[in-house]
């Protein structure tokens, strides 16, 4: 498929589309992907697959939040900057508001009806992903080589189970879509991804996302307080690969490790974290308003989560430029397809573990998520129905 100009629109179209998400996005990170190309390539319009293929590439590769990154992408082709800036609010402000009065919440989902609650939206999960495998797998599979590539990397995902994995299939896909993906065409050059700067800005931004990595740390040396946490989050955000889970280890060697929230507190943001829709990243939020004394709070909230996002946005809107001058040769193409390939083995292996095991307990338990499948896959139900389905049924099993 030939790439065609992406359309502009508005920022309120692009908060309309993203608020939606922002509210309906369960499933984690690899699971958001699924619901992009649904949204985006298939119900809106607004870029084909080819487009999707090469920003979902892009994202894959670099640092930060791979889901969050292709949304601000999205935001900034569909309405430039401020397009950009809405699908990155629209998106990440309901889970992180979630995660902000989490804390009071806590000792209502103790009982037996919210913890069937939570264990409702596990099963909503299943499905999402589910419907997220056999989505991208007809578009991003549709050959022995890629289908191939695609089953190796969830096999290594599941072998391994270690975060490191992830960025090694990335690696692998890339390299065996060179040699293997001999039939995939490259995208048109020019127009398909259609930007309001060029290469100087995109670097300008590459340099500002190193100096601030630097400057930071060096700039909150012997000076405790909000600037420290500012540091410590924009690393956290900066360095981890794959995004979603694996920056876990990273946020609590940030926050756990130099006495700032303990580990109790840390854990019971995590559990909260995989029961509310939107990117994982917004865990900062929760961390952030359990910081003690005056960085904590909401000035802590809000200064956590623009700092573990802002590398990742920088690192995307610098790089578009110059994927844009590159993506469209045949290596890049080749390498793209078997990118995209892998991210689908991601995907399958995240269906599997952790989302198959840690929702599934029982037989009602497949019975609550193939019927919550066929609402999306054959009735294309909305997600907010989905999930009413999901949580009622699961509590109303536990309750019997």
């Amino acid at each position: 498929m030939t790439g065609r100009p992406v359309e502009q629109g508005s920022a309120a179209e692009v908060f309309r589309a993203f608020i939606r998400l922002g509210v309906t996005s369960f499933g984690g990170p690899i699971a958001h992907l699924g619901y992009f190309r649904r949204e985006f390539v298939e119900r809106r319009r607004w870029i084909d697959e080819t487009q999707f293929a090469r920003l979902l590439a892009l994202c894959q590769f670099l640092p930060g939040p791979a889901s969050s990154q292709l949304g601000f992408s999205l935001g900034l082709l569909r309405a430039g900057w401020p397009g950009a800036l809405v699908a990155f609010a629209a998106f990440t402000l309901p889970s992180a508001a979630l995660l902000f009065v989490f804390a009071s919440l806590l000792p209502y989902l103790s009982g037996v009806a919210g913890q069937a609650a939570i264990h409702g939206l596990k099963l909503v999960a299943v499905a999402v992903v589910a419907q997220g495998v056999l989505g991208m797998a007809r578009a991003l599979c549709p050959d022995p080589p890629r289908a191939t590539i695609a089953a190796v990397a969830a096999a290594l995902i599941l072998a391994t189970g270690e975060a490191w994995a992830q960025i090694l299939v990335i690696v692998l896909g890339a390299a065996a879509g060179l040699l293997v993906c001999r039939n995939v065409a490259p995208p048109p050059a020019g127009a398909d991804l259609s930007l309001r700067y060029g290469v100087r800005f995109g670097v300008l931004l590459l340099v500002v996302f190193a100096l601030l990595l630097v400057g930071l740390p060096w700039a909150a040396r012997g000076h405790p307080g909000l600037l420290q946490v500012v540091a410590a989050f924009y690393r956290a955000g900066a360095l981890v690969f794959g995004g979603g889970h694996v920056v876990l280890p990273l946020l609590r060697e940030s926050v756990v490790a130099p006495g700032w929230i303990s580990g109790n507190d840390f854990l019971a943001g995590y559990g909260a974290a995989q029961a509310v829709p939107g990117p994982l990243f917004t865990l900062s939020a929760y961390l952030g308003a359990r910081l003690p004394g005056a960085e904590g709070g909401l000035l802590g909230a809000c200064a956590a989560l623009i700092a573990i996002f802002t590398p990742g946005f920088l690192l995307v809107s610098g790089a578009l430029p110059l994927w844009r001058t590159i993506g469209h040769t045949m290596p890049a193409a080749r390498a793209m397809a078997g990118v995209n390939a892998a991210v689908v083995g991601l995907l399958g292996a995240a269906l599997y573990d952790p989302v198959w095991t840690s929702a599934i307990r029982a037989p009602l338990d497949v019975a609550i998520a193939a019927i919550a499948l066929t609402l999306l896959v054959a009735w294309r139900t909305s997600a907010l129905v989905v999930v009413a389905w999901c949580v009622l049924a699961a509590a109303g099993v536990a309750l019997v």
